[in-house]
Formats: C-alpha cells, structure tokens, sequence
C-alpha cells in the first residue's frame, strides 16, 4: 500500500497539471482511499492519472475496484513540441515540432497489462489527446536511443480530445473505420499506416476484453473476428 502523500512526492509536471486541469470545486486531490493515494476523489468516482507504465498500478486499480468507481485517464500527445536544453547550461533551449503524432489506440502499448478490466463493473478507461512539450536534457551516460538526450518531463499545453471507455465493446472504436472481417495483425496494422507492434497490442487487448476473437488461422497468422458478428 502507498504512505500518506506518496502521490505528490516526484510529482512531474504533466502530472499535475492534469490533476489541476480534473480537479473541480469540492474534490478531494490527493485524496486517501483504502490505503491508497488517489489523484482525485470527485464525489464517488475516484480519478487515477497514469502516464506512462500501467503496469506499476495494476495492484492498485484491482484493489480499489473491488469497491469504488475507477477511472484511469492517459495521456497521449497528438501534437508535441520537442526541447532540447542546452548541454553545456549556457544558451536558450531549441523547440520544435515532433513529426510524429499520437492516437487513441497508442493506449493498446500500455493496456496490454490489464485489458480484461475494461468493461468491469466500476471500471472506465479515459483517453486524452494532448498539445505537450516533451522536454530532454543531454546526459551522455544514458539515452543511447535519443543519442545521449534523456527526457527530462512533459508540459501539459492542452486537452484537444477525450476518449471514454466504459464497455467492453467500446474498444471497437480503436479499429480502423471499415476494418474488413475476419483480419489477421498484419491487416489491421496495414490499415494502420503499418504499425506492426501496436497492432499486435491492440489485437489482444480487444481479445482479452472479449470483443473480437480467433476464428482460425491464415497460413501462420491468427484470424480475428468482432464477436457479436461470429
């Protein structure tokens, strides 16, 4: 379990200003709940920020679903703003626009750790796209990926979009529209301008949650079908 005010300790900067940005009159931030911190306590729903790393809360959304209302919401830019402080501390910081832009099935990398809670009782899923700035910083011991430059935070700039999912079936409308049926991971990753990973993510996510299934198989590849239409 998490000690009083664990929540606010380290706090990043998207973090909190996602707290602030939920937050309404009469919440309770930081609130404490069976043992646990919880972003936000807006009357019987309890508001739970995670962004990045499902994985790391697993125990603590099983735990508090059991008797309260859950919403887990995740950021994802869909427009970021990459700076770059300078490695030697003297000069301004560079900015510019990453070309890469995020969408709401980027959720399927981290929900791969619990897909079956989706459509649970007290369980809803919420999915921001967001305007950020990522910020790095050069350290040439780590960040081998970036050539040495390291995230350092991510700035909340706004909320363009919101994506609920509270039943299971609303994960369909992670598929691409007009996906033909049945379809293997190689065509929905086509369908996806060729994300290969995140299809195969978000093939069993929706398998986990029960909306789609295995009808068969296609030479080595898995079949799959939206149940309600087997």
């Amino acid at each position: 379990m998490e000690s009083p005010g664990i929540g606010s300790l380290n706090e990043k900067p998207l973090h909190a200003a996602l707290k602030v940005w939920y937050a309404q009159p009469g919440d309770q931030v930081e609130a404490q709940v069976d043992g646990y911190i919880v972003d936000v306590k807006h009357g019987n729903l309890l508001i739970e920020i995670q962004t990045a790393n499902f994985a790391a809360i697993k125990q603590k959304i099983q735990a508090l679903t059991r008797d309260h209302q859950v919403r887990l919401v995740y950021p994802i830019p869909l427009v970021k703003w990459l700076v770059k402080l300078p490695q030697d501390g003297a000069g301004e910081p560079t900015r510019r626009k990453s070309p890469k832009r995020g969408r709401a099935e980027d959720v399927c990398r981290e929900l791969v750790s619990f897909p079956g809670l989706v459509g649970k009782a007290n369980f809803s899923l919420e999915v921001l796209l967001t305007r950020e700035e990522e910020v790095r910083r050069y350290d040439g011991k780590r960040g081998w990926r970036r050539r040495g430059w390291v995230v350092e935070e991510r700035r909340l700039l706004d909320v363009v979009e919101r994506h609920v999912f509270e039943q299971a079936e609303d994960l369909m409308k992670l598929l691409p529209p007009g996906m033909d049926e049945p379809f293997t991971t190689k065509d929905l990753a086509e369908a996806m301008d060729g994300r290969r990973g995140l299809a195969q993510k978000m093939a069993y996510c929706l398998n986990k949650a029960g909306v789609i299934e295995c009808i068969g198989r296609q030479g080595r590849a898995n079949l799959y079908q939206a149940v309600s239409a087997a």
